[in-house]
């Protein structure tokens, strides 16, 4: 009987533990994770917009050792 209540007091005290895990990423995730990368992306998409927009100008073909990659088709 006794060791019935250790294993069940060991994993009452494994799910409390995995529980607390999970709600501090959880709130790590709502207010700090995610904050964050919403910031950075609004800092991509700023750059990106106030970027010129120039045009790229794509090489007809690159040659790498014997291979030909041909972008004309």
């Amino acid at each position: 009987m006794k060791a019935a209540t250790g294993e069940l007091n060991l994993t009452v005290i494994t799910l409390i533990a995995i529980s607390a895990i999970l709600a501090f990423f959880w709130w790590m995730w709502d207010n700090v994770i995610k904050g964050s990368i919403n910031e950075n992306w609004n800092k991509v998409n700023d750059a990106r917009d106030n970027k010129d927009n120039e045009a790229i100008t794509v090489p007809e073909y690159i040659v790498v050792d014997d291979y030909i990659i041909d972008f004309s088709k």
